[in-house]
C-alpha cells in the first residue's frame, strides 16, 4: 500500500531559502523503505555501503562498463550517438542523479542506460522502472528530446539488455514519489516503514528504527 501524503506542491526549499534536491538514489532507497530517506536526511546518519558487497561490485561495473557491448548497444538498439556518466540536475523536480548512459536513438528519441550488477530474472523490478522513469525526467528536461523507453543491462546474466516502456502513469508515479521524499526531508515527517519485513534483516538501520 503507497503512504498517504499531501501532494501539494512542494516548498522551494528548507531553512533560510535553501533549495533541496534529491538524488536517484534517494529514491531507491525510498522505494525499498520509507524510512531510509528519514535516517539519512533527517537524522543524517549515514548507511555503511561499503560493507554491501553488491555495492562493491556495481562500482566495479560502473567504472569498466564502457569496455562491455559498445558496438553492440550501437547496433541493437538503433543508437547514433551516446553520451556516458552525465550528472543532470533539474530545479523543476528537485532531482539529481548521474546517467549511466544517455542514448540517441535514431527515431529522434532518447533514453537512460543503466548498468547493473544483476542477474536478468525475467521481471522488470520497480526500482528499476522507477530508476529509469525519473532519469528520464531529467534526461527530457536537460536534453528537449522525448523519452519513451529506459534499458538496463544485466552484467551478470551476458549483459542481457531489456527495455522498460516508460508512458505517464509511470511518470506520474514517479513525481509523486519525489513529492513524498520532499516531504519527508522538508517537514521532519517520520513515514511508515516497509510491509516487506524480510527487507529488515539486513538492514542498516534495524537497530534504531522503531
Amino acid at each position: 500500500m503507497e503512504p498517504k501524503v499531501d501532494l501539494s506542491p512542494a516548498p522551494e526549499g528548507k531553512g533560510e531559502g535553501e533549495e533541496v534536491f534529491i538524488t536517484v538514489s534517494d529514491a531507491l532507497e525510498y522505494l525499498f523503505c520509507p524510512r531510509f530517506v528519514f535516517f539519512m536526511h533527517c537524522l543524517g546518519i549515514p548507511q555503511r555501503e561499503e560493507r554491501r558487497y553488491k555495492v562493491l561490485k556495481g562500482r566495479e561495473l560502473h567504472e569498466s562498463r564502457e569496455k562491455v557491448n559498445r558496438d553492440y548497444v550501437r547496433k541493437r538498439l538503433k543508437c547514433t550517438r551516446k553520451e556516458i556518466s552525465v550528472y543532470l540536475t533539474s530545479r523543476r523536480h528537485h532531482l539529481k542523479g548521474e546517467v549511466d548512459e544517455v542514448l540517441f536513438l535514431e527515431d529522434g528519441t532518447a533514453a537512460p542506460m543503466d548498468y547493473k550488477f544483476a542477474e536478468w530474472k525475467k521481471t522488470v523490478y520497480r526500482t528499476h522502472k522507477y530508476q529509469a522513469a525519473l532519469y528520464a525526467l531529467l534526461i527530457m528536461e536537460h536534453y528537449g528530446v522525448e523519452v519513451n523507453r529506459g534499458y538496463v543491462c544485466y552484467s551478470r546474466s551476458n549483459h542481457h539488455v531489456e527495455e522498460i516502456k516508460l508512458g505517464d502513469k509511470v511518470y506520474k508515479r514517479a513525481e509523486q514519489m519525489v513529492r513524498e521524499i520532499l516531504m519527508i526531508i522538508q517537514r521532519g515527517y517520520y513515514p511508515d516503514g516497509t510491509k516487506q519485513k524480510a527487507r529488515c534483516v539486513d538492514c542498516t538501520y534495524r537497530n534504531i528504527c522503531v
